[in-house]
């Protein structure tokens, strides 16, 4: 009964910016933890940036200084902010989130992913 829905990968150069939207939905209490995670192709799914609800983010050191997570406790939505991206970027980037649902147990629940491709 919760949903995480992300939106705003594509094609970009290097060098170029995206922006990558998440919202949760459904029988929710409390959004504790959120973050995004990347699976390049043919490795496994790293985290990349996370963000307390409280506002305090960490980051992967690759990508420190070029992106920034940011959420809005509001709309039970989360951003990424993708600046300088680099080939090496490329990978589906999937939206991760620690809920507390309205019968008061604490699960993980992951969204389906948005591509993001970096062409050189």
């Amino acid at each position: 009964q919760v949903q995480l829905v992300e939106s705003g990968g594509g094609l970009v150069q290097a060098g170029g910016s995206l922006r990558l939207s998440c919202t949760a939905s459904g029988s929710i209490f409390k959004i504790n933890v959120m973050d995004w995670y990347r699976q390049a192709p043919g490795k496994q799914r790293d985290l990349v940036a996370a963000i307390t609800s409280s506002g305090r983010s960490t980051y992967v050191d690759s990508v420190k200084d070029r992106f920034t997570i940011s959420r809005d406790n509001a709309k039970n939505t989360v951003y990424l902010q993708l600046n300088s991206l680099k080939p090496e970027d490329t990978g589906v980037y999937y939206c991760h989130a620690s809920i507390v649902t309205i019968r008061q147990y604490e699960a993980s629940f992951w969204g389906r992913g948005t591509q993001v491709t970096v062409s050189s």
